[in-house]
């Protein structure tokens, strides 16, 4: 028997939300916080992961709020190795490349900050991540207004080259 559950992520507005799943959770969370701190300056984070035995959830980061936030969605979820990470001060692209690279991630889930749902699935042994939905779905193709704004929008926030 499979039992299929959606946990809503708790963030603040204005927080990313980075999920994914590794392993060797005892160091894996402090590797973590590290490769955020040395990533980006002045990044706000919080930090935490499931460990499948002995089962509890190990957290840090550098901001109190986040981190209590981060070990909180991680218990939600439920699933092992899973781990969490809110951040501010910082986009899922400044860090992405680095996280996935870590040598105890498999795979990162999704990365927004977006309202954040995850699918989870329960079994007899334990739980699982199936996906995630970020944010509402399309419902229509920008126009070339949308597209100018968009681009406008990307400068503003330091993605242009002079």
């Amino acid at each position: 028997m499979v039992k299929i559950e959606v946990v809503d992520i708790e963030k603040p507005e204005g927080v990313e939300v980075i999920i994914g799943q590794g392993n060797f959770s005892i160091f894996t969370v402090d590797d973590l916080a590290k490769t955020l701190l040395t990533t980006v300056p002045g990044i706000k984070f919080g930090v935490a992961m499931n460990e499948a035995k002995p089962q509890l959830t190990r957290f840090t980061g550098n901001d109190e709020e986040l981190k209590k936030l981060a070990a909180k969605n991680a218990v939600k979820i439920g699933a092992g190795h899973v781990f969490v990470i809110l951040m501010k001060n910082a986009f899922p692209i400044n860090v992405l490349n680095a996280i996935k690279n870590h040598p105890a991630v498999a795979m990162v889930y999704g990365a927004s900050e977006n309202p954040f749902q995850v699918i989870v699935a329960e079994t007899e042994l334990g739980r699982s991540v199936l996906g995630v939905v970020d944010g509402k779905a399309a419902n229509k193709i920008e126009t070339e207004e949308q597209k100018a704004e968009r681009r406008e929008l990307v400068e503003k926030i330091g993605y242009k080259i002079d």
